[in-house]
């Protein structure tokens, strides 16, 4: 199962730094065990988010030169506040440094004026092809897929200008 916990993306300067969202809506299955009586996002979906939108501003910043890119490591990570159902949780991610094959971001996740998650990350990127045999047709698709994904996270802006039919 795979899980796209940003419902959309609010500003993004590539390689440099994502702002998104992540609305909390009741209906989220996990809710009903995390928890019965007190349902809140889990901590680590916030986390989830937080390195999902750091990959976006990764992913923009090389032009999708890599298929893949996941979470080395989340250190300082800090709690700070729940997010309940019905809140919109909205996470930076700031690019501080990179080299060829890792990103170290500074990313929080924000309720409203609240924080309720801070946490340094470092990503790795790779292409499949270079660790397997016949890994190209692999990373064309995942290329092709997290593509089509930014289109509905960040899909071009409409003209304010009325269309004439």
């Amino acid at each position: 199962m795979r899980f796209t916990l940003l419902d959309r993306v609010t500003d993004v300067d590539p390689g440099k730094s994502i702002t998104a969202v992540k609305a909390v809506s009741l209906s989220e299955e996990y809710l009903g065990d995390h928890f019965p009586r007190f349902p809140v996002l889990p901590g680590v979906f916030m986390l989830e988010a937080m390195t999902q939108a750091a990959a976006w501003t990764i992913r923009l910043g090389e032009d999708f030169a890599h298929s893949i890119v996941v979470l080395r490591t989340a250190r300082n990570v800090k709690y700070g506040d729940f997010v309940e159902p019905g809140r919109v949780l909205t996470v930076r991610a700031e690019v501080l440094s990179q080299d060829a094959t890792r990103t170290k971001v500074k990313a929080s996740g924000m309720v409203g004026e609240r924080t309720s998650l801070t946490a340094r990350l470092e990503l790795e990127r790779y292409n499949l092809a270079d660790r397997r045999p016949h890994g190209d047709a692999i990373d064309a698709r995942v290329r092709a897929e997290m593509r089509r994904l930014w289109s509905v996270l960040h899909p071009p802006q409409r003209s304010s200008q009325p269309t004439v039919v």
